[in-house]
């Protein structure tokens, strides 16, 4: 077969990385096509499962996800090498990584889609060529990504749903990391001192600095607002903040990170921990602080990595411009989010705590302005322990943590989960705890706060109570982070 790919023929990667099937994919619709990779799972429980992952940007590869979060090889930051990835999702169901829209990665074409609904269009034609193609008909799908994938996926599954048509798209969940769902004054500005607040320390921004920003958020509304409507039942739909967003001294998010940098040089808004020295980036991510050194290459750039994957031999970036830079959709919490969460089985928003691209309080403040199954927001306060089982894969390349790992909350088929000691890209920074997610989505748990092995490696025993993180002698995760009161242009990939 054409797209069929050479496992053993990865270069730098010394593992036969399985059967997989990648190239470029016409969308059917006009001279265009999509790049992608495809690994069918051997797991009998996931045969029936197909699990599309979406970056975001606009315009950002998912061949990031593929090779940093939740692929069969991981090649992270700083590090020599690839090496496999004990987490990869493949061991859990089929994966599907796409490079979209057009403009973006390897896929060909001119850019033309600059709005969300070209956009699920131009991809659903996409997946009915590819589904075709691989005889995938009558599949489960769940659709999964991050950041400015908060837009893309709701959209895509909404266009499926509207499709009616399950032969080719039947959606059974979705789940979004750090997910750009609302505007950039509820999903950054608003919390966004409250955010330097929780974090002194890693901000480490003197007295007389923080007064100024304090009186800045009082006087822009910020403080009320998030006080007045971050609870749990909402008093009422949330108001507009445009009007003191459009005020200069009302874009604070910016102005913290230009001051935070005097302090240190190398804070990294994708995960706030860091700190100097910097790690090289073999992705060459732009406007993130992991570099290339001077004789490394990007590892998607190089020749022999595009022949090996069926790639076209061109310039590779992990970003791009696309026409959705200037997209016209409404934010995806407005209207298409809430009908996706009551058409499907199971819907997760989850978050990474040290994130300072889109916060966590301005993802809950999304969710508290919606209405879905009958309701308006959360009516209970997110509360209970997202508990990650204990399992073998301590120091493979992988670190992982367990334990009770953060915060989790269902009401009405949304599932809220807050992710502590991770920043941005949740199955980078917490590998574990988005492979328990991701069980959870296709239904193999009942609950994220059950402490039950994961079902890939069920002969490993679990504490059934009182242990926190990874050392139940040292000070909790949850007193480190807070309990669940305490939580421009740029790319969001």
């Amino acid at each position: 077969m054409k797209y069929a790919v050479d496992g053993t023929k990865i270069p730098d990667v010394d593992f036969d990385i399985g059967e997989s099937y990648a190239g470029l994919m016409p969308l059917g619709t006009r001279n265009a096509s999509l790049y992608f990779w495809f690994f069918p799972t051997a797991n009998p429980e996931g045969k029936d499962d197909l699990t599309i992952w979406l970056n975001g940007g606009p315009g950002c590869s998912s061949l990031e996800g593929f090779l940093q979060e939740n692929g069969p090889f991981l090649w992270q930051y700083g590090t020599f090498k690839p090496v496999k990835n004990p987490w990869t999702w493949v061991n859990l169901t089929n994966m599907l990584w796409v490079e979209q829209p057009v403009g973006t990665g390897f896929s060909q074409g001119q850019s033309t889609e600059s709005s969300e609904e070209e956009m699920a269009k131009s991809f659903l034609s996409f997946f009915k060529n590819f589904v075709d193609t691989f005889g995938l008909k009558n599949k489960k799908i769940y659709i999964a990504g991050e950041s400015y994938a908060g837009m893309y996926v709701p959209y895509i599954a909404d266009a499926m749903f509207s499709a009616n048509d399950k032969t080719y798209y039947d959606v059974y969940g979705t789940m979004i990391y750090d997910p750009s769902i609302s505007g950039d004054e509820i999903m950054a500005e608003v919390p966004s001192v409250d955010f330097v607040h929780q974090y002194d320390a890693l901000f480490s921004l003197n007295d007389t600095y923080l007064a100024q920003l304090d009186a800045r958020a009082d006087a822009c509304g910020y403080t009320n607002y998030l006080k007045t409507y971050l609870t749990y039942p909402p008093p009422s739909k949330l108001p507009a903040v445009t009007s003191p967003f459009r005020r200069r001294e009302c874009r604070i998010w910016g102005d913290i990170k230009q001051a935070v940098t005097l302090t240190n040089p190398c804070f990294d808004i994708y995960a706030i921990a860091t700190t100097c020295p910097l790690l090289w980036d073999v992705l060459g991510f732009p406007g993130s602080f992991t570099y290339l050194p001077p004789g490394a290459e990007i590892y998607f750039n190089r020749s022999e990595v595009q022949r090996a994957i069926n790639a076209p031999i061109q310039p590779w970036a992990e970003c791009s411009d696309t026409a959705l830079d200037r997209d016209s959709s409404a934010p995806s919490s407005w209207t298409v989010l809430p009908r996706v969460i009551e058409k499907s089985r199971r819907t997760i928003i989850s978050h990474g705590s040290l994130d300072y691209v889109l916060l966590p309080k301005g993802s809950l403040l999304s969710i508290q302005n919606m209405t879905w199954n009958g309701k308006q927001g959360f009516q209970r306060e997110p509360s209970a322990d997202f508990f990650v089982p204990y399992h073998e894969e301590l120091n493979l390349g992988s670190i992982a943590a367990a334990g009770e790992m953060g915060i989790v909350h269902t009401e009405r088929g949304l599932t809220w989960v807050e992710v502590f000691l991770s920043g941005h890209m949740v199955p980078q920074y917490a590998p574990s705890a988005a492979y328990r997610q991701m069980e959870y989505l296709l239904g193999r748990i009942d609950s994220l706060t059950e402490r039950t092995p994961f079902t890939t490696q069920s002969h490993i025993p679990q504490p059934q109570g009182g242990v926190k993180g990874n050392n139940a002698s040292a000070v909790t995760n949850k007193e480190l982070f807070g309990g669940p009161r305490r939580q421009a242009q740029r790319r969001i990939g």
